[in-house]
């Protein structure tokens, strides 16, 4: 069984879509995306520098778009109906829950820019209130590590491993953290600018409610899994409220890898931008094999994964 995931904010950096242009018709695909997203998503995936691109803002529609971009160049135009069928498992971290969900047909791309424009934007304005962002703690005994974040007033944002949990919280609090790590702990401040996952982001989940109803939500055609409990939603309406609450309530990777595991997935594939979650793959489910779609010329190797884990079986999923 194989399972495809969506890599979450943080994983963007200069230039990554540079290479996808050179394939025809992506920047046709791009430019179709910008709109819907209302911002210029090729200027910003090849040529705009590190501090533009993790404005929120710009960070999430150019994650999603990226990865609808590396999903149908490895599964063709109609992602969800090459996926129907077989034994797949599809799951996004964070923003990239909405990349997923549009994989698996439960938002149509149009809905899924839509909904990315608005929760980035939202978002954007509920982190701009207060000084906010997120460190991940990579080490150390679990209970320690929760027990220093509540120490230093923040909150378990992202629990993305046994050895990752990330903490979001003030500025402040983050540095108090950084000071104070806990034993045996590095504490890494990320490229995020926003406290993430948290009670600061309750002003976007308003918004998200209000935009739902001009949504059209569908039964996802192969399993989606949600970030809240790692389970596997029953349909698109549960989907699409799994996708506004979780902008203010913790991400649950961990419960993700260990539902895929249960599952019997056997290797997983990352899209664009990759790598995070393939490493967290490697540490925490012990001899999946993987791939990260980082450029084009990783999609050889991704179709032959696609090809030896996804026999068909229908009326499986």
């Amino acid at each position: 069984m194989l399972a495809i995931v969506c890599p979450g904010q943080g994983s963007q950096t200069p230039g990554f879509l540079s290479p996808w242009l050179e394939r025809p018709g992506v920047a046709a695909q791009l430019a179709t995306l910008s709109d819907a997203a209302g911002i210029d998503l090729l200027t910003h995936g090849t040529t705009s520098d590190a501090e533009t691109i993790k404005d929120t803002a710009v960070a999430q529609p150019l994650i999603v778009a990226a990865g609808l971009i590396a999903a149908q160049a490895l599964l063709g135009p109609d992602v969800a109906t090459a996926l129907s069928g077989r034994n797949v498992v599809v799951a996004g971290h964070s923003v990239g829950e909405i990349t997923a969900a549009a994989l698996t047909g439960t938002l149509s791309n149009a809905d899924a820019m839509a909904f990315v424009r608005e929760r980035a934007n939202r978002m954007a304005e509920a982190a701009a209130a207060t000084p906010t962002g997120m460190a991940a703690v990579v080490g150390g005994d679990a209970d320690e590590v929760l027990a220093a974040i509540a120490a230093a007033g923040l909150t378990p944002a992202n629990m993305n491993s046994k050895g990752q949990t990330v903490a979001a919280g003030t500025l402040e609090q983050i540095a108090a953290l950084v000071a104070a790590p806990p034993a045996k702990a590095r504490v890494i401040p990320l490229q995020v600018a926003g406290a993430f996952h948290t009670h600061h982001m309750a002003p976007a989940v308003s918004a998200l409610e209000a935009l739902a109803p001009s949504l059209t939500p569908r039964t996802p055609k192969v399993a989606l899994l949600s970030n809240y409990d790692g389970a596997v939603v029953p349909s698109g309406e549960a989907a699409l409220g799994s996708l506004i609450a979780q902008v203010s309530r913790p991400v649950r990777w961990d419960l993700c890898m260990e539902t895929m595991s249960a599952m019997g997935v056997t290797a997983l594939i990352e899209l664009t931008p990759a790598g995070t979650l393939t490493g967290l793959a490697k540490r925490g489910m012990s001899g999946i094999a993987t791939v990260a779609v980082k450029t084009p010329d990783d999609l050889a190797a991704a179709q032959e994964l696609l090809a030896a884990h996804t026999a068909s079986d229908e009326g499986t999923l």
